[in-house]
């Protein structure tokens, strides 16, 4: 069942569907890391309900952004929030995999690439929550393949993954010609690293700024709601 909740950020409002998959924090952190220039062209790679796009597009002077969304009812949801949000000019949502992305654009032809993947590693089963969590449809190399031929030279990639799997991540950036240039960790209210947020460039230098642990709960659980208007990269 549909509930329709406020983001706090300019009367903006999200819909989800707690049958599906609801949208956490780490999709809140990685819309308030990534920019988007005026004039730029963006991608999703994994749109859920939609909610990194519609916040982007709140916070970014953003021409067009294309989202992938590979679960048909997410990628309905995640349209009826574009609508609900009035942003049908400057968000299109693609029931697709984004392997298949060259159907719909040039490769090298997107200014920035961003995602809040599944990264757990592969789990037996099939079901949409699951594979929102888990790797089992989009692996890292793929994730890591479709940004670099989706981005032209110079382009960024801006992703949030599982911080135990942070070496892994950046060998397989590397590897497709993604340069790590900025990142950092969260890590919850009792000390524990939860997450690594990356910002790469195609084709970039070496050479890489480490910003400090960001906390997003208090100690006893709770989120933190100043993470809502942080701004990382000013």
């Amino acid at each position: 069942m549909r509930q329709t909740e406020d983001l706090q950020c300019g009367g903006l409002k999200i819909m989800q569907d707690k049958d599906l998959y609801t949208f956490t924090s780490d999709s809140v952190i990685l819309a308030n890391f990534l920019k988007i220039k005026r004039g730029e062209t963006a991608v999703e790679i994994g749109a859920g309900c939609g909610v990194i796009s519609i916040l982007a597009c709140a916070k970014n002077p953003v021409q067009k952004i294309c989202c992938f969304e590979v679960d048909p009812a997410l990628a309905l949801l995640a349209k009826d929030n574009v609508s609900l949000n009035k942003f049908e000019q400057k968000i299109c949502v693609i029931n697709d995999k984004i392997q298949s992305f060259c159907k719909y654009m040039p490769k090298f032809s997107a200014d920035v690439v961003f995602s809040n993947p599944p990264y757990l590693k592969s789990a037996d089963g099939n079901t949409t929550r699951l594979c929102a969590r888990h790797d089992n449809l989009l692996p890292m190399q793929d994730l890591c393949k479709a940004a670099s031929n989706l981005l032209c030279d110079g382009g960024r990639f801006y992703v949030v993954y599982d911080s135990q799997r942070s070496c892994e991540l950046i060998a397989c950036l590397i590897k497709h010609k993604l340069q790590p240039k900025t990142m950092f960790f969260t890590e919850n209210g009792k000390g524990k690293i939860v997450l690594v947020v990356i910002e790469a460039v195609k084709c970039g230098k070496s050479g890489i700024t480490v910003l400090p642990n960001l906390v997003t709960n208090n100690q006893d659980g709770r989120f933190l709601q100043k993470l809502q208007t942080r701004n990382f990269l000013n």
